[in-house]
């Protein structure tokens, strides 16, 4: 489903030009940017999406969570609440920025008021504990958690 299909929006939600999948759900005061999100999904309430994200189906974003441009979100991927992504190592107000990218794969799952750095790759089925900093890429079917994130555990 598009933005544009008749479907109840808040005065308080922002949703421009996002593509939006059959079955899911977007709650209240959420800002939605050129993002695509798939279908069986959820987006909470206070989550803030930028164009060219992709988000994709049976995932479930919780309140407070920023994605920024740079962000690929694969199926049945679980982001608890308060996560922040980024996308810029070396952030300015002026001047030339790099957008990195980063991929969160199938089956992850991102504990609440975790901050993901750019230019990472969380693994399948990998789970980052709540509180984390991840600094570099967690391995297939990881446990890492900590500030920097450290592995504590790998499944086959």
């Amino acid at each position: 489903m598009n933005e544009n299909r008749s479907r109840k929006r808040s005065a308080f939600s922002l949703i421009r030009g996002a593509q939006i999948g059959e079955y899911t759900t977007v709650h209240d005061q959420v800002n939605l940017y050129k993002c695509k999100i798939g279908r069986h999904s959820k987006i909470d309430a206070y989550v803030y999406i930028e164009e060219n994200v992709v988000i994709g189906n049976n995932c479930k974003i919780r309140p407070f969570v920023f994605i920024p441009t740079g962000v690929t979100i694969e199926d049945h991927v679980f982001i608890g609440p308060g996560v922040i992504f980024t996308n810029d190592k070396y952030p300015r107000v002026e001047g030339d920025w790099q957008l990195m990218t980063t991929i969160v794969k199938s089956g992850a799952s991102v504990g609440a008021g975790a901050v993901i750095l750019p230019g990472v790759t969380i693994g399948k089925n990998a789970i980052v504990g709540a509180g984390s900093v991840v600094t570099k890429d967690v391995p297939n079917n990881a446990k890492v958690a900590g500030n920097p994130a450290r592995l504590l555990r790998r499944s086959k």
